[in-house]
């Protein structure tokens, strides 16, 4: 299968990423060992983005305005943003690869999961969920964000796949669906370490996480097959999401790890990840 993502290098705080045809260095503070590629082979990428005094891009008129590419079976509209952001987050290519499988592994067994999928950004998540065969729920406060999902749907052939799209603060929607009655098979979420809500809610996540999973447990059904925890939050481990996740579902299996970007380089750390998994046979009253 084709796959337009890979690491080219890492160091020096940095990483040089191919995203189809472009190439791109952008920082990464985890990249503390030296590069292995010479400074010319560095110096030849098509932009580059730093922090220095404030967000800079170098070589921007460089980028196309937008171009499309194919990583983990999925197709993503990027385009650079003013804060160097692309549209996705390729640390998260094996959660999706994962989130398809255990998907279309319970449509194989006679289940449609109902899935919400929370901070939901460019929607690489709700599109491997889809792809597998789930009817989805799509959540982000970007309205901005939310539509970029809904092309990305498009490109992948699921504009007319039951999908949700939802612009909201998360807490605000997730009480009107536990007040509905209203309950999902698995639940995903990548908070933010601070963010705003669709309102102007302000989010903190060592304020609000534990409430945002206290609501992520309430939305559960009655046989759930996963919550699936990621983060970029510096300081917050794989333990420490464990521990967390294992006090609020204390029946369910936890696997957790790094997310890493991956390629021709040493794999470069870029955020956590915590899955509490039921399976098939999960039931509530475990929860």
């Amino acid at each position: 299968m084709t796959d337009d993502y890979e690491l080219i290098d890492s160091g020096d705080g940095r990483k040089f990423e191919r995203f189809g045809s472009v190439t791109l260095v952008r920082p990464c503070s985890q990249a503390l060992w030296r590069p292995e590629r010479s400074a010319a082979e560095w110096g030849r990428a098509t932009a580059s983005f730093d922090r220095i005094e404030g967000n800079n891009w170098h070589g921007r008129s460089n980028l196309p305005k937008e171009w499309t590419i194919q990583t983990a079976g999925i197709r993503f509209k990027l385009g650079g943003t003013d804060f160097g952001h692309l549209g996705i987050f390729p640390e998260q290519r094996a959660q999706w690869r994962w989130i398809h499988d255990t998907v279309g592994g319970a449509v194989a067994a006679g289940r449609r999961p109902k899935v919400l999928n929370l901070f939901a950004y460019s929607g690489g998540s709700t599109l491997a969920a889809a792809l597998g065969g789930a009817e989805v729920c799509h959540l982000d406060a970007s309205r901005g964000m939310v539509e970029w999902a809904r092309e990305n749907a498009a490109q992948n052939g699921l504009a007319d796949h039951p999908i949700r799209w939802i612009t909201d603060d998360a807490h605000k929607f997730m009480r009107r669906e536990i007040r509905r009655g209203r309950a999902y098979d698995a639940i995903i979420l990548d908070p933010p370490t601070f963010g705003r809500g669709a309102g102007g809610e302000m989010y903190k996540i060592e304020r609000d996480l534990k409430e945002t999973l206290g609501l992520v447990r309430d939305l559960l059904s009655a046989a759930p097959l996963f919550v699936l925890f990621s983060s970029h939050t510096p300081g917050l481990s794989p333990h420490v999401a464990e521990n967390i996740l294992g006090q609020l579902f204390p029946s369910a299996a936890l696997e957790s790890g790094e997310m890493l970007l991956e390629g021709r380089a040493l794999a470069c750390p870029s955020g956590i990840y915590c899955r509490a998994v039921w399976g098939q046979k999960g039931k509530k009253e475990d929860v």
